[in-house]
């Protein structure tokens, strides 16, 4: 395969996973990851290395749109980065010791759980139940645009959700996937934000984590420009479009697309990791 070739099916399979994680929230390193150790065979820490620099590509073209449209809360992200930014940099630096087939199995094994835990619709929120205290301190409560005009929701559970945003941040120093997975279930099963406003905040978010832990990836040299360039160009294509149509995609569709891709891809990744493929 010829250089031009190499690059153009970078880029390609880039701007699907750029798209792939502004719809879900995910960053694209889901996607990412998997593609470029399976499909092109690149050592998995290098791998890692460029999806942290395209989750940051990622955050980069999506939110500035989110925050424009209102569909992210910026409070929440803000208030939550501090646990996911402490975890990055453990997480990075757990990675500089553990193989790299223990590195894809943990891979799945995250992703099998967010495929369960996405699997049953959260029950609906009590308009009723009392506010959460921290939520109203730190005034997180905000509202959603809709084509019935802005609707206004509720924070739950604060203190669980950073609590699970740390292992978020972990597990992106770890396996370079923005942690998107974990942060949106968190607010969305967690802290109960709708599902638009959960994915969009992750978004926002991701790119803060990443460059986070990116940093201990470049000390080590795991960080390679010329492969980083096509992938950047093509996950940043990707996430303006997919900015685009996630305000007039509907909510199912986008659990479903959530769950059956990273079904796949941590199947895939536990078989690698376990030399089955």
């Amino acid at each position: 395969m010829t250089t031009l070739a190499l690059t153009g099916l970078l880029t390609f399979g880039a701007a699907l996973a750029g798209l792939f994680g502004a719809l879900t929230g995910l960053g694209g390193g889901v996607i990412l990851v998997p593609m470029l150790v399976l499909g092109f065979g690149i050592d998995i820490r290098y791998a890692v290395g460029v999806s942290l620099v395209s989750v940051i590509a990622t955050s980069s073209g999506a939110a500035a749109a989110f925050v424009r449209e209102g569909l992210s809360n910026v409070r929440v992200g803000i208030f939550l980065e501090v646990a996911t930014t402490t975890g990055a940099v453990l997480g990075a630096a757990l990675a500089t010791h553990i193989p790299t087939n223990v590195i894809a199995v943990v891979f799945g094994v995250v992703l099998l759980w967010t495929v369960w835990m996405s699997t049953e619709e959260p029950p609906p929120d009590d308009p009723h139940a009392r506010p959460d205290h921290l939520a109203v301190r730190l005034r997180l409560d905000g509202t959603m645009p809709t084509p019935d005009g802005p609707r206004r929701y509720h924070v739950r559970r604060v203190p669980g959700g950073a609590a699970v945003m740390l292992l978020a941040g972990v597990t992106s120093g770890m396996l370079g996937i923005g942690s998107g997975a974990l942060k949106v279930l968190a607010m969305d099963r967690v802290m109960r934000l709708p599902f638009k406003v959960s994915t969009t905040t992750s978004n926002f978010m991701i790119g803060v984590t990443a460059a986070a832990s990116a940093g201990v990836y470049l000390a080590r040299g795991w960080i390679d420009p010329v492969l980083s360039a096509p992938v950047v160009l093509g996950v940043l294509g990707g996430a303006l479009l997919g900015a685009r149509l996630l305000p007039g995609a509907p909510v199912l569709w986008l659990r479903r697309l959530f769950a059956v891709a990273l079904l796949l891809v941590a199947i895939q990744m536990i078989a690698k990791g376990l030399g089955w493929g």
